[in-house]
């Protein structure tokens, strides 16, 4: 597994899990001497515990040198590729990592491609890793963070791209998941431009979803609608589904902003951008959620945030995580802070993280302490414990009743019968007289 990082890592230890013997290789000492005692360089629910019990057996090991790997008789590429400031994907870790590996693999040894890349881009390495003996298949991946042990273990589905008529290296990746193809989970194998576009595209489809329900969730808002009703409505058709329908703050993370960027910059250079033109507006439509937020805890408090106390609960793109990458939560609470108000940010995992980018916030891990004294409390990430808060205890600590729940994840009803003023995104300021489901 070459590249330890939250993909590498985890894929390693489930790998490991399943029987087979697992080298994880990377060029970071620091992240390597951290998971040779078993411990995550990141937070992921139930990654330790599978770390630690494939170092105790023997089967997972984590090396610095590509050269310590050498007689494996497949190579994963798990490494990074962040966006540049064009909104291309920069592949000079992939590109480094194959030009390594053609000068030590064995002959026959099978390299697959992980990471997230352009599509075009495994034809071109292939060439490098056949001239050196080997072969080349892409198996992208699909790990949702706080979930990624389930996804990499119980995936729901797996994805081989191949070179044409390449039937031995189907065979060598049926042997990798041979647990998971058990219980039968579904198999899709294909060329490998197929094989990279999957990813691209899924999580382009998945963004085109949320920023669409963010898109009624500003018609709604000028029309006195209310979104989470019309999403309940909508997705009840199954052509359509419920999932993904909710409307907040938007989406981050280190995947879907930077992949459907990447996505749009690579169908520019093959001359088929405006096939994925709708894919900027998706990306400003996600950016202006955040925008919103700040808006409705700036009309909250009487149209200025200046001098005022604002509690933010969240900071990671999501909940179960500690990734802080393009995340709107911290986004949010840097713009609330930007415009004069004083900020303390509470999040569950990744105060740490938040504070490397936004060392300028008041960072508290007690949620109490975050509470006391607030004039505002905006929920930007729907972790378990914002859920469970009790809206009267809440009330007893601040110094004004006033909530945004940008994720729309709170029980509404309950917090305004505590007093509380609350404000949510596409949602109506008053409660709605009827707003039942029969």
């Amino acid at each position: 597994m070459i590249g330890c990082g939250y993909l590498g890592a985890v894929h390693a230890a489930a790998l490991a899990s399943l029987g087979h013997d697992v080298i994880g290789v990377d060029s970071d000492g620091d992240k390597i001497a951290l998971l040779e005692t078993g411990a995550a360089p990141f937070f992921e629910p139930g990654l330790e515990p599978l770390l630690v019990q494939g170092l105790a057996s023997g089967r997972l090991r984590f090396r610095r040198r590509l050269e310590e790997a050498a007689a494996a008789e497949v190579h994963f590429v798990t490494v990074g590729t962040p966006q540049r400031p064009d909104g291309s994907a920069d592949l000079s870790a992939v590109e480094a990592v194959v030009a390594g590996l053609a000068g030590v693999i064995r002959t026959g040894a099978l390299v697959v491609g992980k990471s997230t890349v352009p599509v075009g881009t495994a034809a071109r390495l292939a060439d490098v890793i056949v001239a050196a003996g080997g072969r080349l298949a892409w198996n992208p991946e699909f790990l949702r963070e706080g979930l990624a042990v389930q996804d990499s273990l119980h995936p729901d589905r797996l994805v081989y791209g191949l070179a044409e008529g390449d039937a031995s290296s189907e065979e060598v990746l049926d042997a990798v998941y041979a647990e998971v193809l058990r219980e039968g989970m579904p198999k899709v194998v294909t060329d490998l431009a197929t094989a990279e576009l999957v990813k691209v595209s899924a999580n382009a489809f998945l963004a085109t979803k949320i920023s669409f329900i963010n898109a009624m969730a500003e018609i709604a808002e000028a029309t006195g609608a209310d979104v989470t009703q019309l999403a309940d409505a909508i997705g009840v058709d199954a052509r359509i589904g419920r999932r993904f329908l909710g409307a907040g703050v938007g989406f981050g993370g280190g995947c879907l902003p930077k992949d459907i960027r990447g996505f749009v910059a690579r169908a520019e250079e093959l001359g088929t951008g405006r096939s994925v033109a709708f894919l900027r507006e998706i990306d400003a439509i996600n950016l202006r959620r955040r925008e919103r937020v700040v808006e409705l805890a700036r009309e909250s408090l009487g149209g200025s945030l200046a001098g005022r106390r604002i509690a933010a609960l969240g900071l990671a793109f999501k909940p179960d995580s500690d990734d802080v990458r393009d995340s709107p939560a911290l986004a949010v609470a840097g713009m609330l802070a930007d415009a004069g108000a004083r900020v303390v940010a509470h999040d569950p995992a990744a105060v740490d993280t938040a504070r490397l980018r936004r060392p300028d916030l008041d960072y508290t891990r007690d949620l109490g302490q975050a509470l006391v004294g607030a004039e505002a409390v905006v929920v930007l990430t729907e972790w378990g414990s914002y859920r469970e808060l009790d809206p009267t205890e809440a009330g007893s600590v601040v110094a004004g009743r006033r909530l945004v729940d940008a994720r729309n994840c709170l029980d509404r009803e309950a917090w305004a019968a505590a007093g509380w003023e609350v404000r949510s995104p596409g949602r109506p300021a008053r409660l709605p007289l009827v707003a039942r489901a029969g």
